[in-house]
């Protein structure tokens, strides 16, 4: 048995001191110095074989905080770690504490297309993994074509359409070589719900934003450009995503969705769960009221969808758990989980030709303050967000190390 462990982690504005990434924002030496260690602590305490990053400003940064890592690592092992010549020292749980270095692993950053000057910063992704890659890993952001979504009105005449021509944070593809599987891995990072301002021609801001003036239709309408661009950009994904799986290759999206997993852009990504059966279902080309899918079309209509289908690392832990629910993000009272590990049927324990299943389902998140809460400003540094690890299990010889 092949065993891994893969990773989300939005590490919140990832950057070196005194660069000012948003307007007014940035870090002193010592902000930095404790963001640093606190990262650092907790991707030794994830001691995850990939992790998906995102919030990545800077690829030096990250390299930064891996290498501080590496070195409590090394301390930890030498402290805890019994050497080969102790009898016991094959025991389970020394090969579970120890830190394996990432000394010699991959590391893809993808930067962002819509960086800019000081103040005016713009986040990329990154992928870390002890097996590296196979091939260059893949960059996602601006379209080869632009998207444009038709709309109709009710009476079928053209409602205009929704066009996007780069998305608003990369997307990462890598295929990674895990035991004598390859597995194609997704980190994204969608549209926040952050609502997009109108801001006129030589204005200074936009007028929604001035929150003495309160203008509730204007922030609905930002909000609703935020939604479609995050539903665009999951639709994009879903393309991406559709072509490894038709191509039968097993799939894992991670990263920060900026939204619920029962969201509709949230959906997008996995594709729709089936009906339990068709056959009650009256056909799409019905000649009279009783015409309904067979027997035979309910199970190639079941087929379809479900070969195409991601399942969420969360949602399987949960349905064999006795746990409280999972969060990976508070704000304004509300707890939910928008960092999400998908993966395709591949993994899925109900499915008889699986290559492997998920074992367990882990969760950081006690550093998490609603950002309502008094504690919520000194807690600024660290991320808003719960690193979530999948602990994972392939069948077949371990020939990976």
């Amino acid at each position: 048995m092949t065993q891994f462990t893969i990773a989300s982690f939005n590490v919140k504005n990832l950057i070196e001191a005194d660069q000012e990434y948003y307007k007014y924002e940035s870090y002193t030496p010592e902000e930095h110095s404790w963001k640093q260690a606190w990262l650092a602590d907790q991707v030794l305490k994830m001691n995850a074989d990939i992790v998906c990053f995102q919030e990545i400003f800077s690829e030096k940064s990250l390299r930064d905080v891996i290498e501080e890592a590496d070195a409590e690592g090394a301390e930890a092992n030498a402290a805890n770690i019994p050497d080969r010549s102790k009898r016991y020292a094959r025991k389970a749980i020394f090969r579970k504490l120890a830190h394996e270095s990432y000394r010699d692993a991959g590391l893809a950053f993808a930067p962002n297309a819509n960086d800019g000057g000081p103040g005016e910063r713009r986040p990329g992704v990154a992928i870390l993994s002890r097996f590296g890659f196979i091939g260059a890993p893949e960059v996602l952001q601006d379209l080869p074509e632009p998207l444009h979504i038709p709309f109709s009105d009710l009476d079928g005449s053209d409602g205009g359409h929704y066009t996007i021509r780069r998305l608003s944070r990369p997307v990462l593809k890598a295929r990674i070589p895990v035991g004598r599987t390859v597995i194609t891995v997704f980190n994204c990072h969608l549209k926040s719900k952050l609502g997009e301002l109108d801001r006129p021609k030589g204005a200074p801001f936009p007028p929604a934003a001035d929150l003495v003036n309160y203008d509730p239709v204007g922030r609905a309408m930002g909000s609703l450009r935020a939604g479609l661009r995050r539903m665009a950009e999951a639709w994009v994904l879903r393309r991406e995503i559709l072509k490894e799986l038709e191509a039968g290759n097993p799939v894992m999206v991670l990263g920060d969705f900026n939204d619920s997993d029962n969201a509709v852009s949230s959906e997008i990504i996995t594709g729709e769960t089936p009906f339990k059966n068709y056959a009650w279902m009256r056909r799409h080309d019905a000649t009279h009221k009783g015409d309904r899918y067979t027997d035979t079309e309910n199970d190639i209509i079941q087929e379809k969808i479900d070969r195409v289908r991601l399942h969420s690392a969360e949602k399987l832990f949960v349905r064999k758990s006795l746990r409280d629910m999972v969060f990976t993000s508070a704000f304004g009272g509300v707890y939910e989980s928008i960092d999400q590990i998908l993966m395709s049927r591949h993994f899925h324990p109900y499915n008889a030709d699986r290559l492997g299943q998920m074992e367990y389902f882990s969760v950081l998140n006690d550093h998490i303050t609603d950002g309502s809460h008094p504690e919520a400003p000194y807690n600024k540094l660290a991320s808003d967000h719960g690193q979530i690890i999948a602990h994972m299990q392939l069948k077949g010889k371990d020939n990976s190390r």
